[in-house]
């Protein structure tokens, strides 16, 4: 209950719904909590007004569902903090990255006008849409081959999931609405423009997501050289005013006051993406802690105190998670998605009517089951690839195996074995920032996936690390409200706040040295496997990739 203290409000934008929390800036404490799911969820088969079949890989929103998580989990929370609105002194917000929106000057996204309702492109792309694949591999051929300095910065490779990918999608595949798109909007600012009525470009994104390295983007030149037509993209579509992480972007303004039931002109903080939000929530902002964001994905953060090039990492940038240090940023594109999708598949109908018997739900079930086995006895190994590989490989046309099947399998022993392959995605990644210079010294864990035991003592035992928690079950929107507390002037800056106003509980789980033994010989299986068919020993799952597209455009234009 509200005690007329000083209060913020954050909200996080995930992957399928919203949640808004109400913060206590003195510290931390979190008052009351409210979710709001997406009406139109993921539009990935079909757009809803017309109907249109989607391609392979794609991955849409509606914007309208992201404003309705202000209308309704925003008042929702106060209601259930039983807070007064009036002791609200700011609000932050968070999103997935790279959601992309083509809007007009006001920011109208194009896919609310009439001419663009049936226009794929003129929708959001979240940042699983991946079929801007062809557009990264022109862009990666193109930097390497000019010997572009900003590459290294993002590993060597940039991504399907980014700006310059998706627009060029665009470019090429939807003139019209390039044509009549003035801005092209990361969602994490968008958001904030509903809020205050200005647009402000987040240095996180901008850097991280935007190619912005030392006050530059890749150049006109290289842009014309890439898609004659798309040089003017950065200075005509892309640029705007940066600010700062823990900002001001704005007051509050009377219509989005109107929406969630706060006060006109509290602060607003700067938009933000949700894994970088993370690190403060869990008081891990120091080099070497490695921030594990784990939900239908994983993205890793950490900051660092010195700019080393990773192979394979999503970005480095100056300042990205707090100001001093190097935020390094790295992610594995499915993981809680993998899980989901066996469930929803692959479980047997005797394993789901058990379930409701016992009354839990499937994945408690499969869990437990798997508690009971020995390390390798399932006989199996897999790649946890089913939404491509963000890093180390960046390849989103990679897929998904598991080896070692058999008729005597069980789903339980799948299941356990794709809760391995993700924690093994993860060791690959700790290994490779190890190599190149910048040690990883303890594993911080948030996200929806820290409920679950089993997994997290696998990723304990498989990275050879102590495994912390955050300790809020809500971190990245408890990151946005420090973030907000910040913007509003009742901290003077990020790691001040993230001292007072952050948790995490230290070393919940640690290594089982028997367990590190058994998994390190999986573990050097596992590397077998994605070298052979990430590197280069063969180059099946691209041509696998390759003919469900040209089947998908054929039954297409059957269609029509």
């Amino acid at each position: 209950m509200t005690t007329g203290e000083p209060l913020v409000v954050g909200v996080d934008f995930g992957t399928l719904s919203g949640r808004a929390v109400v913060v206590r800036v003195r510290d931390g404490v979190e008052l009351g909590s409210a979710v709001s799911e997406y009406r139109h969820g993921v539009i990935d088969r079909v757009l809803p007004k017309t109907r249109q079949a989607l391609p392979p890989e794609w991955a849409l929103q509606v914007p309208s569902d992201y404003v309705d998580v202000l209308r309704t989990a925003v008042p929702n929370a106060l209601d259930v903090a039983c807070a007064d609105p009036a002791d609200v002194i700011g609000i932050g917000t968070d999103f997935t990255a790279c959601t992309m929106v083509p809007t007009t000057a006001d920011g109208t996204p194009l896919c609310e006008l009439a001419e663009f309702a049936g226009e794929p492109h003129a929708y959001v792309k979240l940042w699983r849409h991946h079929a801007a694949q062809p557009q990264a591999d022109r862009i990666n051929a193109l930097a390497a081959a000019r010997k572009e300095p900003w590459l290294p910065r993002y590993g060597g490779l940039i991504s399907s999931e980014w700006e310059f990918a998706k627009a060029l999608e665009v470019f090429e595949e939807a003139p019209e609405v390039y044509a009549a798109m003035r801005h092209w909007v990361e969602l994490a600012d968008w958001i904030v423009w509903q809020l205050t009525g200005t647009y402000v470009r987040n240095a996180c994104t901008a850097g991280y997501k935007g190619i912005l390295q030392d006050g530059r983007y890749p150049s006109a030149e290289f842009l014309k050289e890439l898609a004659p037509g798309f040089e003017s993209f950065v200075d005509d579509k892309l640029m705007h005013p940066l600010g700062a992480l823990g900002a001001r972007a704005g007051g509050l303004s009377a219509q989005a006051a109107a929406w969630t039931g706060l006060p006109e002109g509290i602060a607003v903080a700067v938009g933000n993406v949700d894994a970088h939000v993370t690190a403060p929530a869990a008081q891990a902002v120091a080099p070497g802690q490695m921030v594990a964001i784990m939900g239908t994905s994983t993205c890793h953060v950490m900051n660092g105190a010195e700019l080393r090039e990773v192979p394979g990492m999503c970005g480095v940038v100056d300042g990205g998670i707090v100001a001093g240090l190097w935020g390094y940023e790295a992610g594995q594109s499915g993981v809680g998605d993998i899980f989901g999708w066996f469930v929803k598949h692959g479980v047997p109908a005797s394993y789901v009517d058990e379930a409701a018997q016992a009354g839990v739900s499937v994945h408690e079930l499969l869990t437990g089951l798997a508690a009971k086995q020995e390390i390798g006895e399932h006989g199996l190994v897999a790649l946890d690839w089913h939404s491509g590989n963000r890093s180390v490989l960046v390849d989103h046309e990679l897929s998904g195996v598991i080896v070692g099947q058999t008729l005597a399998t069980r789903a339980e022993d799948i299941y356990r074995a794709l809760l391995e392959s993700t924690a093994f995605g993860t060791q690959k990644i700790i290994e490779t920032f190890g190599g190149a210079g910048v040690p990883v010294t303890e594993l911080i864990v948030a996200g929806g996936l820290v409920k679950n035991e089993l997994l997290m003592q696998i990723y304990a035992d498989v990275t050879n690390l102590p495994l912390s928690v955050a300790g809020s079950g809500q971190g990245p929107a408890l990151g946005s409200a420090i973030h907000a507390a910040v913007a509003a002037g009742a901290h003077p800056d990020v790691p001040a706040a993230a001292a007072v106003m952050g948790s995490v509980r230290r070393a919940v789980y640690r290594p089982i040295p028997e367990n590190v033994a058994a998994y390190n010989e999986l573990y050097a299986e596992y590397l077998n496997l994605h070298d052979y068919f990430g590197s280069g020993g063969n180059d099946v799952m691209h041509r696998l990739a390759a003919r469900r597209r040209e089947v998908a455009a054929v039954r297409k234009g059957q269609s029509r």
